[in-house]
């Protein structure tokens, strides 16, 4: 009898150790699994800040656009280069941002073919949008309306 209780003993021991061998694979492999995740992780954040800065990019860059085309059609195309620069850098906090503006044509009845083009630089690569749009020619010899209030206001 006692042979065979030392073989039990024995496989015991040996499977133990077969525990211990798979457990150290197991946590090897989970241990790279994690840091390969973490780097894909990584990668996607970095990817994302990206993306979220060039959005923001173009979103001032239309606001600005916007903007250069608004004021052309609130003073007048038709003598607007003369009066008002047509290429710059943008007001604070938009330094960074520079606008250029090409009108042509408008001749008697004929509309003004007005193209914003705004440039900045991303990523030190230069990036560029444009907009091109039509502004009818203002009628009469009228000046522009005085605007101010009649009374101050007061904006405590």
């Amino acid at each position: 009898m006692v042979a065979s209780r030392s073989a039990p003993v024995v496989f015991n021991r040996r499977a133990r150790r077969g525990r211990r061998g798979v457990a150290l694979v197991d946590i090897i492999v989970a241990v790279v699994l994690l840091g390969s995740a973490l780097a894909v992780m990584v990668g996607m954040a970095g990817s994302a800040l990206a993306a979220q800065r060039s959005g923001e990019d173009l979103q001032h860059a239309a606001m600005l656009i916007d903007e250069q085309l608004n004021l052309v059609l609130a003073r007048g195309a038709d003598n607007y280069s003369s009066r008002f620069p047509v290429e710059g850098p943008c007001e604070p906090p938009f330094e960074r941002f520079r606008y250029q503006l090409d009108i042509t044509g408008g001749q008697d009845s004929d509309a003004y073919f007005v193209t914003a083009t705004l440039f900045w630089s991303s990523a030190g690569r230069p990036q560029s949008v444009s907009v091109s749009t039509r502004i009818a020619p203002r009628r009469g010899d009228d000046p522009d309306p005085d605007r101010r209030p009649r009374e101050t206001v007061d904006r405590l």
